[in-house]
C-alpha cells in the first residue's frame, strides 16, 4: 500500500503544483495565489510530503542521517512553503487585503514571518537541490533526471518570488517530468517499493 501511495505521490505532487500556476490570479502588478490556485497547492503539498518520502528511502540505505535530518526540513517547506504562502494570499484574495498592505502587516510580526514564510519556504526548494544532488551522486538515478531536480528546485522560488508565468511553467515541466519517471519507474531505479 506504501509502495502505491508513494507512486501516486510522485505524479500528483509536482502535477497538483502544476495545475495550480494556471489558476494565478492578478492583484494589480502583482500575481498571487487564487482560492482554486491555493487549494491545489495545500492538497499538492501533502504529496509532496509523500514523494519527498519516497526519494529520501531511495538514499536512507547510503545516507542515513542525510535522510533523517532531511525529511523533516523538507516537511517544513511543504508546510510553510506550500501550505503558509498558499493560505497567505488566498486569505488576502478572499479579504481583498492588496499584496503590499499584507506584507506591511507581516512584517509587524517579525519571528512569524521569517519562521513561516521566510525560512520556511526556502526548505522547499533547498530540499529538492539536495536531493536532486545526492540521488545523483549515489547514482539512484539517471544524471537527467538528478539534474531536472536541481534545476527545478533552483527555478522554483525565482518562479514563485518574481511571479513569473513562464519561468513557473517551465519550472513546473521540470519537476513533472523527474518525478514521473520516478513514479513510473519504481521497480526498475532505486525508488523504494514501500
Amino acid at each position: 500500500m506504501t509502495s502505491k501511495l508513494y507512486t501516486v505521490s510522485l505524479i500528483l505532487a509536482p502535477l497538483s503544483f502544476a495545475l495550480s500556476t494556471f489558476f494565478w490570479q492578478k492583484d494589480g502588478l502583482y500575481f498571487q495565489y487564487s482560492v482554486t490556485s491555493g487549494t491545489l497547492l495545500i492538497i499538492g503539498s501533502i504529496f509532496w510530503v509523500l514523494a519527498f518520502a519516497a526519494m529520501f528511502d531511495v538514499v536512507k540505505a547510503g545516507a542515513p542521517l542525510y535522510a533523517t535530518l532531511g525529511m523533516p526540513v523538507a516537511v517544513y517547506g511543504c508546510l510553510c512553503g506550500g501550505v503558509g504562502f498558499a493560505l497567505r494570499d488566498v486569505t488576502a484574495f478572499v479579504l481583498h487585503v492588496p499584496h503590499k498592505q499584507l506584507l506591511d502587516a507581516l512584517a509587524q510580526h517579525q519571528v512569524f514571518d521569517n519562521l513561516v514564510f521566510w525560512i520556511g519556504g526556502p526548505a522547499f526548494p533547498l530540499s529538492l537541490l539536495a536531493l536532486g544532488i545526492v540521488l545523483t551522486a549515489a547514482k539512484k538515478v539517471p544524471v537527467w533526471v538528478g539534474g531536472m531536480i536541481v534545476l527545478g528546485a533552483v527555478l522554483f522560488p525565482v518562479s514563485r518570488i518574481m511571479r513569473n508565468e513562464t519561468i513557473a511553467h517551465l519550472d513546473d515541466v521540470l519537476l513533472l517530468i523527474p518525478l514521473n519517471y520516478l513514479a513510473l519507474n519504481r521497480n526498475k531505479s532505486a525508488v523504494p517499493s514501500g
